[in-house]
């Protein structure tokens, strides 16, 4: 720089110093500066702080003249020098009131009062500055005391914004918005020199003393401004600036952060964007929707993107006539769009739920009948019509929502028929064109299950188990005749209202088997009448009492009943019920007096709530019209007449069934049917869909309590957040209480076992059900003996399975498995190796399964490597047993370590199979034999190179499936959650970004998922900060609603001290989406919250209204709210309920006067 720009530089500073010494000279300065010490004498002018208007004391009323203020002297002046580098807090002395005389001298007593308050404003000074404010900040502008330091941490705040509840305006910072366009070279320079060293706020002086423009302008968070900033006709400027990096050791780049102009002057190098207003986008955004709908009318991503704008529209009009305006607007886009698109369901979704905000509920229940009787065959569209009637309080009863989903199923059965008779005229092949026939009986089959809940959870349990009977047998044991469907029914009426055992009761046969024993016992009986008439003659005279022990024990009974008549001739004409209406007077128990008055006790509806569980847990098998299993029940009283009606009501007869069934004719369909089937009795068995599909969304919305496939991974997070090391049950499970009061029961299990037995008969050789059939004879064992033992309970059911089929080798790998499970390792390896050995010659198609042995022996090998002390010879014989099948090896026992050779031909070997992979999954067929062929291949890169390689070749096999394929398969999902597992197990072996990034894309994948969440708990307990787990569950509450996140968020926060309000939070959060509405089991957890842990019965009290309102069908719901608010209801209300879950026609097997007579006893 040349000498003149620098003499021209050095008297522009020396003007702008002047120009901020002037400035200093303000009242009430924000930084001090210790350079220019005040001098005040006492011929110096009055302080200007003295004369400010803002003082609201009137100096005009005061009648004594007022004399020269008293001149205040700098404390820093009179100090010493030790003083002088310890800087003191600036004070001030009281102005002294004007006196009449300065000749009178005050008495003793005001002195004293003057010291007293003295004394009282110093230590309320002194207290004020401990508990609220900092020693040393009372530095204003234009003072020149320099405090000790330039900034403070006020830790124990300021209790003066208690007291006023607001803050205090002078401590709110005043920005002044400074546009740095309009700055010069020096001016950005010198306000970047000066940024922490003067302030280049606005000097912020007390509210009374600004003038009167910069009254009515108000602070930044005054109401002018923040209308202004909400106006939508305003347009919002960004400006990003580039900043230099001051981190030491990074890369500065040489290009200058100025550019010159035309003119000469340099300016800031800033990007300016000029954002448009929010009328301008909804002008823009409204004329672009109105083109693409014109240029594009049959594609529906347009429509819905104009409705959805709507919405958009609609949140931010205040008014509510406003909102309806916008709402008809957007309806009659969508009725537009449905003309257009007549056939699209997407559309037709999203107008019903449209009209649902405006029409009433009768209104409403009329176009989704006239849209359903047009899409009779739409199992969307059936899906989304019963659960809005579902959610109807006011409209809700069960036999309309029974009648509605016969309904459904006769109309989806129809239109399944059709289409198979369409391709059996046409002469189609079922296997080459079932894209459109499977997803429609898999659709009819969630709504079948969706149907046998729904009578569970209102009660009807005998009534859900005689439809699983009747349906499963009806489509999977079916005889193999050509028939109608008029003529098939007939057929299995006849069979239902035999003797004949029916599916999952001791000695079934099936339908099929059934009707063939029959044919074969008429024929027997048709052959002996023939023979009979053949041999010819008279036979002579028959005995009519053939069976004279019956014949005499029936005239016995009948002289007993002459006997009592003659004995008591005053009772021939009284009937029975009057006996019993006698002895319930005699007890004290009026039967026609007004039940309200008669039960006073809120306990005994707690009673009467917990026999009902009771019952409900014992009574949900359909019993026989014929079985003479009349039951007992607690009062002999009442068991002629309660009991009969009540027996009577749980026998399940052909015409509460005949409506609701239907045939499969796909595997698929069939296979889901029974899987569910299994699941919904609580038998442990693996995932039957994918978690994206909407058949298992579904699913756990209608939950009402935790499935253990759930339950284990909320138990894994609330061990990960309360540093448990031994698994204990979560703060949900212990909340809802067990799931165990009928699904591990003696009779449930033996129920299930019969069942699944059944099964494998249609399913042969099939592993995922003889494992749950192996779990299940567990159960049995471990209810009927108690006694420890090392010998595997379901050894002899899995060796009378393979004496029927030897050749079936997953049922081996299965058995061996169990085993292992029980501790006997070196039974499981004779298993396996036996399996593994035998498999050499046998056919192709039953080897084609043989990677899966591979792999469950290699893991059991792992498994107990890790829970032994010297793993060694686990890891060589897991090596040799991965060798075997990479290299192509005729399997042999393990004997001597395996050779490099061996390896090195496996490595290979494992490429090539890869390798001949990539066409089938390109196409979409992922078998789960070639999934588990990657983890074969994994697990031997990991014990041979690496973790990172064992990662690598997950990583390739993902890259060859589409990603759109990815996220809705099954297999492909468990292989997903595999490779997250493996990655969670040497996390501290890899880099954790790299770990964190395949954690968040699970979450984006499978966000329905409860291991995504899980694992990502797990993880993130090392590395992460608990608030960022946080921000993620939130984004996928915002994102991916479902209850499986909110279920993990609390699951994560329960139990923590402080998380009362997030939990709360979460709780109406989750229950203001429309669809979580209707979750019994996030209802149930709220309102055991309330009680249990937030102990606040008033809140319970009002959640279970809103949940009784928002799911009416279930029965643990309601007997919730009176096993857990029997001390804040009233009895009368509670009586109140019983008579609503009647009108809501939920079953009720206990009467109120059961309990009574309970009590009179003493039981």
């Amino acid at each position: 720089m040349d000498a003149p720009d620098t003499a021209s530089m050095e008297a522009i500073e020396k003007e702008r110093a002047q120009e901020v010494k002037k400035e200093r000279a303000q009242l009430f300065p924000l930084l001090l500066s210790s350079d220019h010490p005040p001098a005040f004498t006492e011929n110096s002018e009055p302080a200007k702080w003295l004369s400010n208007p803002s003082f609201t004391f009137d100096v005009s009323a005061v009648p004594a003249v007022i004399p020269a203020p008293f001149p205040i002297t700098s404390p820093l002046e009179n100090s010493d020098e030790e003083d002088a580098e310890a800087p003191k807090k600036p004070s001030y002395e009281p102005v002294p009131l004007p006196s009449s005389s300065e000749s009178e001298r005050p008495s003793e007593r005001k002195e004293k009062g003057r010291r007293r308050k003295r004394k009282r404003e110093k230590g309320r000074e002194s207290l004020g500055q401990e508990s609220s404010r900092k020693s040393g900040v009372r530095a204003w502008i234009g003072s020149e005391t320099k405090p000790s330091k330039d900034y403070y941490f006020d830790v124990h705040g300021d209790r003066d914004n208690l007291a006023f509840g607001c803050l205090y305006r002078m401590d709110i910072a005043r920005y002044k918005l400074q546009y740095h366009s309009d700055l010069s070279e020096f001016d950005f320079e010198l306000l970047c020199h000066r940024r922490y060293s003067v302030s280049s706020m606005d000097i912020d002086h007390d509210l009374d003393v600004l003038d009167t423009k910069l009254k009515g302008g108000g602070r930044y968070y005054s109401v002018k401004f923040t209308t202004l900033e909400r106006h939508k006709g305003f347009k919002h400027v960004k400006i990003a600036v580039k900043k230099s990096s001051l981190i030491p050791g990074e890369y500065i780049p040489l290009v200058e952060l100025r550019t010159s102009t035309e003119n000469g002057r340099n300016e800031l190098n800033a990007d300016v964007e000029l954002e448009e207003s929010w009328e301008d986008e909804l002008l823009r955004r409204t004329r672009e929707l109105n083109k693409m709908s014109r240029d594009f009318p049959h594609d529906e991503k347009v429509w819905l993107a104009f409705a959805e704008f709507q919405d958009k529209v609609a949140n931010t009009q205040p008014q509510k006539s406003a909102r309806l305006q916008t709402l008809e607007k957007k309806i009659s886009i969508l009725e537009k769009a449905v003309e257009l698109n007549p056939d699209n369901e997407e559309l037709l979704l999203c107008l019903l739920k449209s009209y649902q905000q405006r029409e009433t509920t009768d209104s409403l229940m009329e176009k989704w009948e006239k849209v359903i009787v047009r899409h009779f065959d739409s199992v969307m569209l059936w899906k989304e019509f019963l659960f809005v009637r579902h959610g109807e309080y006011s409209k809700f009863k069960v036999s309309d929502v029974r009648k509605t989903y016969g309904h459904a199923i006769q109309a989806l059965s129809s239109a399944c028929n059709n289409l198979c008779r369409q391709q059996d005229y046409k002469g189609y092949n079922l296997k080459s064109n079932r894209s459109s026939l499977v997803p429609l009986e898999l659709g009819l089959v969630d709504i079948f299950i969706n149907l046998c809940r729904f009578e569970w959870q209102t009660g009807h349990r005998e009534l859900a188990t005689g439809l699983f009977q009747a349906e499963i047998e009806y489509s999977l044991f079916c005889p193999s005749l050509l028939l109608s469907s008029h003529s098939k029914q007939k057929l299995f009426e006849h069979f239902w209202n035999s003797n004949g055992a029916r599916f999952g009761e001791d000695g079934a046969l099936g339908w099929s088997t059934w009707l063939e024993k029959e044919e074969e016992t008429k024929k027997e009986a048709i052959s002996e009448e023939m023979v009979e008439e053949s041999e010819g003659g008279w036979s002579g005279w028959s005995d009519a009492f053939s069976n004279e022990p019956a014949a005499k024990k029936e005239i016995s009974e009948e002289h007993l009943d002459v006997d009592n008549t003659e004995d008591n001739p005053d009772n021939e004409f009284i009937p029975l019920s009057d006996d019993v209406e006698t002895l319930l007077k005699k007890l004290g128990i009026d039967v026609d007096a007004d039940p309200h008055t008669e039960i006073k006790d809120t306990m005994t509806w707690k009673k009467w709530s917990q026999e009902e569980l009771s019952r409900d847990s014992v009574q949900w098998m359909p019993i026989r019209e014929n079985s003479g299993n009349c039951g007992s029940f607690t009062s002999a009283y009442l068991e002629y007449d309660m009991d009969r009606n009540e027996q009577l009501s749980r026998v399940i007869l052909f015409e509460d069934v005949n409506q609701y069934l239907f045939s499969l004719c796909s595997n698929e369909a069939r296979y889901s049917l029974v899987s569910q089937f299994v699941e919904f009795f609580g038998a442990k068995i693996s995932r039957w869909t994918c978690t994206n599909n909407a058949s298992w969304m579904e699913k756990v919305l209608s939950l009402e309590t935790l499935e253990d496939s759930i339950s284990e991974d909320l138990r894994v997070i609330s061990n990960v957040c309360a540093s448990v090391e031994h698994p204990v049950p979560s703060v949900l499970e212990s909340l809802l209480g067990s799931n165990t009061d009928i699904f591990r029961s003696t009779s449930t299990v033996m129920f299930l076992r019969n069942a699944i037995l059944l099964c494998l008969s249609v399913f042969p050789r099939n592993h995922i059900l003889e494992d749950a059939l192996i779990t299940v004879e567990e159960l049995v064992f471990n209810q009927k003996s108690t006694s420890s033992s090392s010998i595997k309970p379901s050894r002899a059911l899995a060796k009378s399975l393979l004496k029927k089929d030897r050749q079936d080798l997953l049922l081996c790998g299965v058995y061996a498995r169990s085993e292992a499970a029980y501790g006997n390792i070196d039974v499981a390896r004779k298993i396996f190796d036996m399996a593994l050995s035998s498999a050499n010659g046998l056919p192709k198609e039953l080897t084609e399964h043989i990677p899966i042995l591979y792999i469950w022996y290699a893991e059991m090998e792992m498994a107990a490597c890790k829970s032994s002390s010297s793993g060694g010879e686990f890891v060589q014989r897991a090596l040799h047993i991965l060798s075997c099948l990479g290299g192509n090896l005729k399997y042999s026992p393990f004997t001597t370590k395996t050779s490099g050779l061996d390896i090195l031909r496996a490595r290979q070997g494992f490429k090539e199979q890869v390798k001949n992979l990539r066409s089938a999954w390109a196409h979409g067929d992922v078998k789960e034999s070639s999934v588990a062929l990657i983890r074969t291949a994994s697990l031997f890169e990991v014990l041979t190179t690496g973790c990172s390689a064992g990662i690598q070749i997950m990583e390739e096999a993902f890259s060859m499936a589409l990603p759109e394929r990815r996220s809705h398969n099954l297999q492909l999902e468990s292989l997903w959650m595999h490779y997250l597992a493996t990655l969670q197990q040497y996390v501290k072996q890899l880099k954790f970004p790299k770990v964190w990034e395949v954690v968040t894309q699970s979450l984006r994948m499978y966000p329905y998922n409860p291991k995504s969440y899980s694992t990502l708990v797990q993880v993130s307990s090392f590395f992460t900060a608990r608030h960022k787990i946080r921000q993620l569950f939130d984004e996928y509450m915002q994102r991916k609603p479902s209850v499986i996140v909110w279920l993990s968020a609390l699951a994560f926060e329960l139990g923590k001290q402080g998380a009362e309000h997030r939990v709360h939070g979460l709780f109406e959060k989750a229950l203001a989406n429309d669809k979580l509405q209707k979750s019994a089991l996030l209802w149930r957890c709220y309102l055991a919250y309330e009680t249990d842990i937030a102990c606040n019965p008033s809140a319970a009290r009002r959640t279970f209204f809103r949940a009784i309102h928002a799911c009416p069908w279930s029965k643990r719901l309601w007997l919730d709210g009176f096993q857990k608010l029997s001390s804040v209801m009233s009895a009368k209300e509670l009586s109140d309920l019983q008579e609503v879950m009647r009108d809501k026609e939920i079953h009720l097997r206990t009467d109120i006067y059961e309990i009574l007579l309970q009590d009179d006893m003493g039981v």
